[in-house]
């Protein structure tokens, strides 16, 4: 038992000895009591600062819609008797497209023209009644300048004559009236032949959708077709309020779409909304898209890209070289000499796709792309085999001009 005891002791001394000579150690950046890594190269992976032309780019996401969209529909209500048009045709401007029952319509028509027939003829009467009536007031006249009648026959013939030059002007306003009568039933004969009109644009547009067959029963203004023109869309974004300021109309956009992928279309920017909306802080703008071929159709989701800015021969650095230390982005600059890297801060423009324009300081040579989060000031490196180091591009240079002799 006492040997136990004895050999614990000896243990626990020898092990505060260790403790004593050799203590933990902090690493700079890791957790107090970690074991000391100072001196360890890290290997990385590097890439060159390089100098090229980049892009303020704003991407969005949309929908086409067509530059130009009406529903036809009759103004009276009637059976479809004839339908001319279906989804996909082309239409002009004017062309006829359906064709309601007129029976009835031409009827009204018929109607108010004999209406109209007698309402002259009443005016020839009269008209016959007011000379006659006239010639009998000159007689009349003529008998009392002799007074050979009396007064009062006198004002009797005048009375006669009144009485027949009024039946004349209500005779003329009874066919006028009747005429009117007789173009309203021909205007309501033209509403049943249903055309597709339009003032401004081009002379042709296409069906877009077909709502009902022959035979159906329509009331006023049901829809029949809708008309839409494509030679020209508009593609609808919503911009948030960061980029609004930067938004003007006449400004050129990119166009894609996945219905033909590696095709880009060119639009520009016509209409801006003067509002954003409260609930998502988001302005409509409108870009008027030219569509050759027809080929963009309606409703189609697309992806736009607006250029604000564009900048020449600025530094670069790779996106996935920029770290953080302290709330600012750095970057490791690499010596390539020593192996070593030191920690630049550094101040970020523009960034376009994985390349970021570094407005200040002035930098060249190469960063860390691969391998920052184990990297301090000053830390020791050993370059990754893809790294473009002089060395490795030397040997394939050298490599290839031998290749090239032996050939």
């Amino acid at each position: 038992m006492k040997k136990k005891y004895i050999i614990a002791a000896i243990v626990v001394a020898a092990t505060a000895f260790v403790m004593i000579r050799h203590p933990f150690q902090r690493i700079p950046g890791g957790m107090e009591g970690s074991p000391g890594r100072a001196g360890v190269p890290v290997a990385v992976e590097v890439a060159p600062v390089g100098k090229e032309t980049i892009r303020d780019i704003g991407v969005y996401t949309g929908t086409l819609l067509p530059e130009s969209q009406f529903t036809v529909a009759p103004k009276v209500a009637g059976r479809l008797e004839k339908i001319l048009v279906d989804i996909g045709d082309e239409v002009q401007r004017g062309q006829l497209i359906a064709m309601l029952d007129d029976e009835e319509f031409v009827q009204q028509m018929d109607q108010a023209r004999a209406e109209l027939d007698v309402a002259r003829a009443n005016i020839e009467e009269n008209s016959s009644e007011l000379g006659l009536k006239q010639r009998e007031l000159e007689r009349v006249r003529i008998l009392r300048e002799k007074k050979i009648i009396s007064q009062s026959e006198l004002d009797a013939a005048e009375a006669q004559y009144a009485a027949a030059l009024a039946g004349q002007k209500v005779a003329q306003a009874q066919a006028a009236q009747k005429e009117a009568v007789l173009k309203a039933a021909q205007v309501r004969l033209g509403y049943t032949r249903i055309r597709a009109s339009w003032e401004d644009g081009s002379r042709s547009r296409m069906v877009g959708e077909r709502f009902v067959d022959e035979g159906a029963m329509l009331a006023a203004n049901a829809p029949i077709a809708s008309v839409v023109g494509i030679d020209t869309l508009k593609a609808v974004i919503h911009v948030i309020e960061r980029d609004y300021p930067r938004i003007r109309a006449g400004q050129k956009a990119f166009i894609t779409t996945d219905a033909y992928p590696g095709r880009t279309f060119t639009g520009t920017i016509a209409r801006i909304a003067p509002v954003l909306k409260e609930a998502a802080r988001q302005a409509r703008v409108e870009i008027g898209v030219d569509n050759p071929g027809k080929v963009l159709t309606p409703g189609m989701f697309v992806r736009v890209q607006i250029r604000f800015e564009q900048r020449e021969n600025v530094v670069v650095v790779p996106i996935k070289a920029l770290a953080r230390n302290n709330g600012l982005r750095s970057v490791f600059l690499v010596d390539r000499e020593l192996l070593k890297v030191r920690l630049v801060p550094v101040e970020i423009g523009i960034i376009e796709g994985d390349m970021a324009e570094v407005i200040s300081p002035d930098i060249e040579g190469f960063v860390v792309t691969v391998g920052q989060h184990l990297l301090q000031d000053g830390s020791e490196i050993i370059l990754s085999g893809e790294g473009p180091g002089p060395e490795a591009g030397d040997e394939q240079d050298g490599e290839a001009r031998e290749e090239t002799s032996r050939s």
